[in-house]
C-alpha cells in the first residue's frame, strides 16, 4: 500500500509527539500540536486546522496553544485581511533545546568529576587493597564523551544562530 503524504504526516506527528512527551515533558496533545506545527513549516497552521486534523476539542487545542506560546515553543503571525493566526515553531526553540541539553550534560559532567575525585581519594588510601580499588575508566570516558557532545552541540547552536541571522537580514 502506498501511503499518502497526509498519512505519512499523521504517522510522523504521532512519533514526534511521543518523543516530545518524553523529551520536552509535554502533555500528549501539546506534543502533537508541536509536532504538527514543525511538520507544517513556515506556512503555519491555523487553529481550525489543528482542531480538525488532531481530532481534539477547541478548548483543548486552545489551552495547549497558549501553553506552547507561554513556554516559547511556538509563535504566530497574521496575514493582512485574514483574521486567522498562523502558528509556527519559535525560531529560538531549537537554540533553547540545545542550551537545555548542554546544561544537563554540564551537570552530569560535574557530578562525574566529583564521583571520580571521591573514588580517586578512596583509591589512594593505603588500607584499600588493589582488588577493592575503583576503576575510573568509565568516568574518564564518560567525561570525555560529554565534552565532545557539548562541543558538537555548541557548534550546531552556532550554525543555527548564524542561519537565523542570515535569514533575518
Amino acid at each position: 500500500m502506498i501511503k499518502t503524504l497526509k498519512e505519512k504526516k499523521h504517522e510522523l506527528v504521532e512519533k514526534l509527539g511521543v518523543h516530545f512527551e518524553n523529551s520536552e515533558q509535554l502533555a500528549p496533545v501539546a506534543a502533537r500540536i508541536l509536532a504538527y506545527i514543525i511538520l507544517t513549516g513556515k506556512a503555519g497552521v491555523t487553529f481550525d486546522d489543528l482542531v480538525s486534523d488532531l481530532c481534539a476539542s477547541k478548548s483543548t487545542i486552545s489551552s495547549h496553544l497558549n501553553h506552547l506560546q507561554d513556554i516559547h515553543k511556538i509563535s504566530y503571525f497574521t496575514k493582512m485581511g485574514d483574521r486567522k493566526k498562523y502558528f509556527v515553531i519559535n525560531s529560538d526553540s531549537l537554540i533553547q533545546s540545545i542550551d537545555a541539553m548542554i546544561g544537563q550534560w554540564e551537570m552530569e559532567k560535574e557530578l562525574h568529576i566529583e564521583i571520580t575525585d571521591y573514588k580517586r581519594e578512596i583509591n589512594t588510601l593505603k588500607s584499600t587493597s588493589s582488588e577493592l580499588k575503583f576503576d575510573l575508566t568509565y568516568h574518564h570516558n564518560y567525561i570525555k564523551f560529554l565534552n565532545l557532545a557539548m562541543a558538537s552541540m555548541s557548534e550546531l547552536k552556532f550554525q543555527v544562530a548564524s542561519m537565523k541571522t542570515q535569514t533575518s537580514s
